[in-house]
């Protein structure tokens, strides 16, 4: 059981090592870190440099100019690390051939005084691990939680803390590296976006991180494009279309493919959604990854793994009910939010909203999912023992949510997909995995070339090792 320090007992022992060295650059309300290295005593063993460009124009001459304008920003974050490394280099390598140089930088914005700005912003650190060696970086995102600017910066100054000791204690437990950034900050803090890079740390996927960071509570979200790189949604979802394919994916199926294509072209024929750039994302719930009770890092990443091989972004949620994951993404604005489900999906949800409202709530729990800007696009299925399919037009829902619910049709809040392959809809991922796991033949139609191609060399999902000779 790992001992948590307080945040001043961390600043001390930082301090108190000779091998670290390092700037500290902040922007904006994030120029609380540097204080807690000066207040706990011993600082000059530690910082070569704090600064804080707090002008934007005397920051752009520094760092330079930003092209959207923004300055609390991933690209941001990454100039002042580039900048502040470079200099610490120049100026002290040959004075401190011995030394392991780091530089923290942030750019943050804290909650304003009539709270439209709710406060976020970017924490890096480049650090080394050895003298001489190549840098690491450790960047993040950071939502603040607390309703007050002092306790914002305060949050911000712990958080910073929890960063750097991590880097240079926790190094070898990627795991608790990630537990510790939460230490005196239950609460305070979502931290929805990690990346671990650099030569100490190849070993680590950053997928993985990903998925710690939901299962330990870190971030209810957080997401990795098809290059397997984390990435944040203030970063490219930002008053965008989105759409959102939940499944399992385990294995991606022919079925899986035809509704991600068929809803996304029907999603970018809609004219609202045509006049700015739209995005997909693949979503896979923490529920379900532990639909086979405990977390199996080896199952998410056979999953991760064909997912970008099919060039799609990723997102892990904890996200189960539909109004926690539009409440997360409402701080981005985005225009035109699409959520797709499979129909036996959506009579799930109905029959749940239905049945725990019975006290009169049900207009209320339903405005939780479908609000004005929540769109529902239903993939169809065929209804057990016969060839009739079931559409979102004719599910059965219960009687006393049928006016309801056709309200819901008339006013295109749930939408049937069209351009279906009706040729895919007998296939099921489950049956799909029993196939490969018992190395019986006929399941590699039932998938993409691809991914058939990925499972068989890579041996993906329990896939025989054994079977291989024969496949070749």
């Amino acid at each position: 059981m790992r001992q948590q320090l307080e945040t001043e007992q961390k600043a001390l022992e930082i301090n108190l090592d000779d091998s670290i060295y390092g700037t500290f650059a902040e922007i904006g309300a994030g120029q609380e870190v540097a204080r807690y290295f000066f207040q706990v005593g011993g600082a000059a063993g530690t910082i070569a440099k704090t600064m804080s460009a707090y002008d934007k124009v005397y920051s752009d001459q520094i760092y330079g100019p930003e092209p959207s304008g923004r300055y609390v920003c991933e690209s941001r974050l990454y100039k002042m690390l580039d900048h502040e490394y470079n200099l610490m280099g120049a100026r002290l390598r040959m004075e401190r051939p011995n030394t392991n140089f780091f530089v923290f930088a942030d750019t943050i914005a804290a909650i304003n005084y009539s709270k439209t700005v709710k406060g976020d912003g970017w924490l890096g650190i480049r650090f080394q691990l050895h003298a001489g060696s190549e840098p690491n970086d450790w960047v993040l995102h950071v939502r603040m939680l607390d309703n007050d600017n002092r306790l914002q910066q305060q949050a911000i100054g712990i958080l910073g803390v929890n960063l750097v000791y991590a880097c240079f204690h926790y190094n070898d437990k990627p795991e608790v590296m990630l537990q510790s950034l939460m230490d005196s900050l239950h609460g305070r803090v979502m931290i929805d976006m990690i990346r671990l890079t650099g030569p100490d740390f190849e070993s680590v996927d950053n997928r993985l991180l990903s998925l710690l960071s939901v299962k330990n509570g870190l971030t209810d979200v957080a997401m990795f494009g098809p290059d397997a790189r984390p990435v944040h949604a203030s970063e490219f979802l930002y008053k965008k279309h989105l759409m959102i394919v939940r499944g399992s994916f385990r294995p991606p199926t022919l079925v899986n493919l035809d509704m991600i294509r068929a809803s996304y072209q029907q999603f970018r024929e809609d004219p609202e959604a045509a006049q700015g750039k739209s995005y997909l994302l693949t979503e896979i719930t923490l529920d379900n990854l532990r639909a086979e009770d405990e977390l199996d890092d080896k199952d998410f990443l056979d999953r991760a793994d064909l997912l970008n091989a099919l060039g799609q972004t990723v997102m892990i949620s904890n996200c189960q009910q539909h109004q926690k994951l539009i409440a997360y993404l409402s701080d981005y604005k985005i225009q035109k939010l699409a959520l797709v489900v499979g129909v036996r999906e959506l009579l799930e949800l109905i029959h749940r909203k239905y049945y725990d409202n019975l006290d009169g709530r049900l207009l209320a729990a339903f405005g939780e999912v479908f609000t004005r800007d929540v769109n529902m696009y239903v993939y169809p299925a065929m209804q057990e023992g016969s060839d009739e399919l079931m559409t979102a037009r004719n599910v059965p829902v219960p009687e006393g949510v049928k006016f309801l619910y056709q309200h819901l049709l008339d006013n295109h809040q749930i939408i049937d997909v069209n351009k279906f392959d009706k040729s895919t809809l007998h296939i099921f991922s489950k049956e799909v995995l029993q196939m490969i796991q018992q190395g019986q033949s006929g399941w590699e139609h039932m998938v993409p070339a691809k991914v058939a191609a990925l499972i068989r060399e890579k041996c993906l999902f329990g896939y025989p090792a054994e079977q291989i000779e024969f496949d070749y």
